[in-house]
């Protein structure tokens, strides 16, 4: 399988890798500069360009020079998906209908309630009390005493949330953004109070494992955000 992607700078694609490696599943990542995208990733791969792009089957050939007779697929909720069927014994969906629902509500929450407040106020569109009633209504969702977003495995739910709190981490530690100086730490310090303290050491065990550290790089995030979220001087 190859796995085609805007190295680690991506979310998209930090969540697909993260679910690649907690399945524990053999693949080929390989490197596509959103910003420039190659000839032959738009017309062989994806011809909407989107990214990351999964393709799946076909003979082991160069990813710059991709097989016709793999299939190619793109979107990071359907890649997980596909992933957690290509993958039944991993645990990426539970095999309980209930709470596969659960998991797909989860992912909704995520980008509704995390993803979407979130990036509105690192583009200095919105407050970081919007980001908080998003957390809010996230941390609704954790049920005490357990480890994961649903149940007692690590799923989708939990790959797909996990690079935002990476670079909510970011945001929280650095100021970094286009939103009003000091705004950013005054989010990290509202978390640290109690009113938080499930979906903060929820943040921290999702933080903790290997899989995310195996997958993302903070410090070309922290370069990413100093380039494309500078403030108005």
């Amino acid at each position: 399988m190859n796995a085609d992607s805007i190295s680690r700078l991506s979310h998209a694609n930090g969540q697909v890798e993260l679910a690649l490696i907690e399945a524990n599943a053999p693949y080929r990542g390989h490197q596509v500069d959103v910003f420039n995208k190659p000839e032959w990733f738009v017309t062989r791969v994806t011809p909407v360009g989107k990214v990351p792009t999964v393709a799946y089957g076909g003979p082991s050939v160069d990813p710059e020079d991709p097989s016709p007779l793999s299939a190619k697929i793109a979107e990071s909720n359907v890649i997980l998906e596909f992933l957690a069927d290509l993958y039944p014994d991993s645990g990426l969906l539970p095999k309980d209908p209930v709470l596969r629902a659960r998991v797909r509500l989860f992912i909704d929450a995520n980008t509704k309630h995390i993803e979407d407040p979130f990036y509105k106020f690192l583009r200095g569109h919105s407050s970081y009390e919007d980001v908080l009633k998003g957390i809010e209504f996230v941390q609704g969702l954790l049920e005490e005493g357990r480890d994961f977003a649903v149940g007692d495995h690590y799923t989708i739910a939990d790959a797909c949330i996990s690079p935002h709190l990476a670079r909510l981490k970011i945001v929280t530690e650095t100021d970094l953004g286009q939103f009003p100086v000091g705004m950013g730490s005054k989010l990290g310090e509202e978390l640290k109070g109690p009113k938080f303290a499930k979906f903060t050491k929820y943040a921290d065990r999702m933080l903790g494992r290997p899989s995310l550290n195996q997958s993302y790089d903070k410090e070309a995030v922290i370069i990413f955000f100093k380039t494309f979220f500078v403030r108005a001087q």
